[in-house]
């Protein structure tokens, strides 16, 4: 799904190689990532990566080609339709890839025996939305190699599907907002960006999450929240000061049936509830999530929710 401002969203799911895992520090990984030259990246997706915080390079695939309803509501690509591939320089030559791919049930296995036959790993294969039409899957991604050769799996990978590939989307000229982003945020108690027309949000966890090596699960590295690792939270105007909200929350095990009680309470369905990688550090949980109401109604359920999770707090 479509994560948000890390960016995200939205958009906010890549995988790779198993390589020994080394120890990094969150600052000797953001200056690796930082000096790395992402050019060969770039050129083998076709498209200009978009910096992120803690080092990460991020690039989205929109899937416009696709005109999706769910509930009655047109959705946009940036609400959730992003496909996403996230890379972090990890030293050696080599890069951490971390994503999520936007499928038809009818691409999702020549997309994985194509990353299969190119080192390119799958961590989940899910739902993220109810009653949709036509029928969206989500294929997680991840792991470790040489970035170039991994960027070149996926996007031969993406190739067999019909996400639009010979030019980055074209970015949009400021359109009217229709929602109060101002409240929304004073709500949330977190500010986001408009993108694609939706408004999303990104609200990292408080601790440090690691990836531990399926060889040597002792051994640890860092991964920065815009790898994926944040709540994502989409707002899409549906008229009136209403809007359709998306998202996951991501929380540890004992937080999960406190944010389910939370959202129910405040009028928000859940949809999904799952994971997305396979060794990180807490282990973590996705809970995606569903409303159609007014906005700021919705924001408060929201961040009720949140307070259910040991989240970044933004200061007010």
């Amino acid at each position: 799904m479509q994560h948000g401002p890390q960016l995200m969203p939205t958009l906010i799911g890549a995988a790779l190689v198993t390589l020994t895992v080394v120890t990094v520090g969150a600052n000797t990984a953001g200056a690796q990532a930082k000096a790395a030259d992402w050019s060969a990246v770039e050129q083998a997706l076709g498209r200009k990566g978009a910096a992120q915080p803690g080092g990460v390079i991020r690039f989205g695939f929109a899937r416009t080609d696709l005109r999706v309803t769910a509930a009655g509501v047109a959705i946009r690509p940036a609400f959730a339709l992003g496909s996403w591939a996230a890379f972090m320089d990890v030293g050696g030559g080599h890069a951490m890839v971390m994503g999520d791919l936007v499928l038809t049930e009818d691409e999702v296995n020549p997309v994985v025996r194509r990353l299969q036959e190119g080192g390119v790993e799958q961590t989940a294969l899910h739902n993220h939305v109810l009653n949709e039409s036509p029928r969206i899957m989500y294929l997680h991604i991840h792991g470790h190699g040489e970035a170039a050769a991994i960027s070149r799996t996926i996007r031969e990978a993406l190739a067999l599907t019909k996400t639009p590939l010979d030019t980055a989307t074209a970015a949009a000229g400021a359109q009217p907002f229709e929602l109060d982003t101002a409240q929304i945020a004073n709500a949330l108690r977190s500010r986001g960006r408009v993108n694609g027309g939706v408004y999303q949000v990104s609200v990292p966890r408080a601790e440090t999450i690691r990836e531990a090596g399926l060889d040597e699960p002792s051994r640890t590295r860092v991964v920065p929240p815009s790898m994926g690792l944040a709540t994502a939270i989409n707002f899409q105007p549906t008229g009136g000061g209403k809007a359709a909200i998306t998202g996951d929350f991501v929380m540890t095990a004992r937080e999960v049936n406190p944010v389910i009680r939370a959202l129910r309470e405040n009028g928000i369905e859940v949809t999904a509830l799952h994971s997305h990688l396979l060794t990180e550090q807490p282990r973590l949980f996705f809970m995606h999530f569903w409303a159609n109401d007014d906005a700021i109604k919705l924001a408060r359920g929201l961040r009720a929710a949140l307070d259910a999770t040991n989240s970044q707090r933004q200061p007010r």
